[in-house]
């Protein structure tokens, strides 16, 4: 099944969801004016956007979501790396290591990973 598409806003709006859930509606309220300094019916619409995209669940005021942190990163980042490099994944770290050079831990990790997908 293909990961719903999060936009900027609501993806932050999922960070706070990560965080506290699960988590009652009335609370998500408070933590979104809080931290995103949203309105109580802005929460809501994206509460009830987000549940007809099947990123989240909302029963009886309490909202749980049904995609995690990892599995949205990694469809965002799948979508930047087809979208601006043609799909090719060492295009994109090219790009970016010109930018932000790895640190030694971060290429041991990088390493890792690696070897860990070969086997």
């Amino acid at each position: 099944m293909e990961t719903p598409k999060i936009f900027e806003s609501e993806y932050r709006f999922c960070e706070i969801l990560w965080e506290h859930e699960p988590v009652s509606s009335g609370e998500l309220v408070k933590l979104c004016r809080e931290k995103l300094e949203w309105k109580k019916s802005t929460t809501y619409t994206v509460i009830r956007r987000l549940a007809q995209r099947g990123v989240l669940k909302s029963e009886n005021a309490v909202v749980t979501s049904l995609i995690s942190r990892e599995e949205a990163q990694a469809s965002q980042s799948a979508e930047v790396v087809e979208r601006t490099f043609s799909g090719s994944l060492p295009g994109f770290i090219a790009a970016f290591t010109r930018k932000k050079p790895l640190t030694p831990e971060e290429i041991d990790e990088i390493q890792e990973i690696i070897d860990n997908y070969k086997s």
